[in-house]
């Protein structure tokens, strides 16, 4: 049976989920400070697992967030069907009222099932989840990669988490996430259950500092 344990995380923290401004597939920031140190408490407590595989988007803030994995040497694969959704326009500056209304009413037609509805410039969750199937197609034929490290995005992690546990991309929203967030799912050769939700277990350092 190809079975598989996957650990997906979103990037950490970068100077642009700070001030509010849009990143998208489009903007390739780094991380700050904070987002270093999440990726350095992330590192500190999963680091004694044996990952076979790393995959990555090719985005800076994605690979920075498991360098030190990297670093190890574990191996790596970039690809940008993992990238973040590309927020058209609106990438790069700073979310205005404006913005935000256009946003969440945006994410309301998502949640009524239109999904196949496009940002303005940009791309629809549809198209983000045709671009994210072969990579995990990818990811699931590698039957020697028993324990595998994804690193991605926001909401191209909730499209992510809907097309592997099959869920209506209209409930992708489910799927909570925050910077340097861990889910951890098992694949059974025919199915992903999930272990951990959203958990930032691995952060609790910074809560006490």
């Amino acid at each position: 049976m190809k079975t598989k344990k996957i650990y997906l995380i979103r990037h950490g923290q970068t100077e642009y989920n700070l001030q509010g401004i849009v990143q998208g597939s489009g903007v390739d920031s780094d991380l700050n400070a904070t987002g270093q140190r999440q990726a350095a408490l992330f590192f500190d407590m999963y680091k004694s697992v044996k990952f076979d595989k790393i995959y990555t988007s090719k985005l800076k803030r994605s690979i920075q967030s498991v360098q030190r994995f990297i670093d190890a040497g574990i191996p790596v694969e970039h690809y940008s069907g993992l990238n973040e959704i590309n927020w058209g326009s609106r990438e790069g500056r700073k979310i205005s009222e404006e913005d935000d209304a256009y946003y969440h009413e945006l994410v309301r037609k998502w949640g009524e099932g239109e999904v196949d509805l496009p940002i303005e410039g940009g791309e629809s969750p549809v198209m983000l989840q045709e671009r994210q199937k072969p990579v995990l197609d990818k990811i699931l034929s590698r039957e020697e990669e028993k324990t595998v490290l994804i690193c991605m995005h926001g909401r191209a992690m909730r499209a992510f988490l809907a097309l592997m546990l099959n869920y209506h991309l209209k409930d992708m929203d489910k799927f909570e996430h925050t910077n340097l967030c861990l889910y951890e799912l098992n694949y059974t050769g025919n199915m992903f259950t999930v272990d951990r939700y959203c958990d930032i277990t691995h952060l609790k350092p910074m809560e006490e500092q």
